[in-house]
């Protein structure tokens, strides 16, 4: 059970994945760009976690979904996944509507 939310997240990342690869709109369509843009967008966000959890504002919390380990304290594993899947969602949302307002 704790590698629910990390095999949720991974799912997650394997269907945006496939829509991406259905209308090729950001790996598929250039993998170096998609994959710097991603960087950029996860590094910020840990920088912004870390932020948070040296002000005391983030705590890991206790679940029986998420797996006890931690990169450092207070930053679980899971977060780089869900980092991750939050960039790369925003970034096919971006491409996708603007390819819609394009064919208008």
């Amino acid at each position: 059970m704790q590698f629910f939310y990390l095999i949720a997240l991974c799912l997650s990342l394997a269907g945006l994945a496939l829509l991406d690869r259905r209308w090729q709109l950001a790996l598929w369509h250039n993998w170096r760009q998609t994959c710097l843009t991603i960087g950029i967008g996860v590094s910020v966000f840990i920088a912004w976690d870390l932020l948070g959890i040296w002000t005391g504002i983030f705590i890991h919390g206790n679940s029986s979904f998420i797996l006890p380990m931690t990169i450092v304290p207070e930053f679980p594993i899971e977060e780089i996944f869900f980092l991750t899947l939050l960039c790369y969602c925003t970034l096919i949302i971006y491409r996708g509507s603007s390819k819609l307002w394009q064919r208008t």
